[in-house]
């Protein structure tokens, strides 16, 4: 069965934290499920850096393995890790915290494949640590997130980026787009598409019966009766009252500056906010490093940290694992239903 399937990670951007928090995870989960897509010399420089012994056991998918593999647990040296690493060579060498751009098309070629895996099979889900996006778009890649490159590859038609807890869950209408182009990127079909995949996914991938809904207005106080913006009036509120008759549990639109509060967090399955930065300081405020990000509408389960790459603290082993751990415990729970 699939879920018996390797779980495939990969690490990001190799000058910051992601590397280190994917050795972490190793160490802490003592799972032999889990397959590194990274280049295997980076690996091993970084775990010699964090002092933790590592060997390297390259994966080959025509001769998987259910040999159960030797972990070393946290703070003791007294054998190495043993890690199984599908090899993606870098385009340079990886000083930790210094950005090359001649890395971008390597952290590019690992979610590539890593989602090829996924869409064929070969992987069970995808645990993704953090890219950053400059640097990549410095290299000449269009690059907008890791949201819009995994619908690309494997042909969705609509996802959906969606923060949460064990507190809370906001979904995006839109994601990393100007704040200027917001109002036009929210249209009648697009805002439709939105609700239903996130009401399909939460009643597949959650087991919730009838999702609650809360989706917030784009306006202040929800554009006031339109005094405060047409946004509710000519697209909101139609889309909802037109799902609502088709059978979805949806809520608003509800003002963003006072719908993330108690009384609605214990009836909402999810928040919708529909831009970026309306709905994600509530979340990561509330959980920040304890917050994962999983991507609604893909053909297989993609589940990252709800952090950046953190450069400062690469290979000081003061990164924390609070939120790979978290994204990690998230998949097994999902590929376990």
């Amino acid at each position: 069965m699939l879920k018996n399937k390797p779980i495939i990670v990969t690490p990001g951007e190799p000058a910051g934290i992601g590397p280190d928090l994917v050795l972490k995870l190793a160490q802490i989960t003592n799972d032999n499920q889990l397959v590194i897509c990274a280049d295997k010399y980076m690996l091993l420089q970084r775990a010699q850096l964090l002092e933790i012994p590592i060997e390297i056991i390259e994966y080959d998918k025509s001769n998987q393995s259910d040999e159960t593999l030797d972990y070393t647990p946290l703070g003791h040296k007294t054998r190495p890790l043993q890690l199984r690493v599908l090899h993606i060579p870098l385009g340079q060498n990886v000083v930790p915290g210094q950005l090359s751009s001649l890395n971008s098309q390597y952290v590019v070629d690992t979610l590539v494949r890593a989602t090829k895996g996924c869409l064929e099979g070969e992987f069970c889900a995808l645990l993704t640590a953090p890219v950053h996006k400059g640097i990549i778009n410095d290299a000449g890649i269009t690059f907008s997130g890791h949201t819009e490159l995994l619908a690309e590859l494997s042909g969705a038609h609509q996802v959906v980026m969606v923060l949460a807890t064990d507190k809370m869950k906001v979904a995006l209408a839109t994601t990393h787009i100007p704040l200027k182009e917001v109002s036009e990127a929210i249209t009648f079909e697009g805002l439709s598409q939105v609700l239903k995949t996130i009401d399909t996914e939460l009643k597949v991938k959650y087991r919730i019966k009838t999702p609650n809904i809360f989706v917030c207005g784009l306006n202040p106080h929800a554009g006031e009766g339109g005094h405060l913006g047409r946004e509710e009036i000519d697209v909101i509120i139609p889309v909802i009252e037109k799902l609502k008759s088709e059978g979805l549990n949806l809520v608003g639109p509800m003002p963003a500056d006072t719908v993330f509060q108690p009384k609605y967090l214990e009836s909402a399955d999810i928040f919708l906010a529909m831009y970026h930065d309306q709905g994600l300081p509530v979340l990561k405020y509330q959980g920040f490093g304890e917050a994962v990000n999983i991507t609604f509408g893909l053909p297989f389960i993609r589940v990252s940290v709800d952090h950046g790459t953190a450069l400062d603290l690469a290979g000081t082993g003061k990164a924390n694992e609070g939120s790979i751990l978290t994204a990690y415990n998230l998949i097994k729970k999902l590929i376990a239903y």
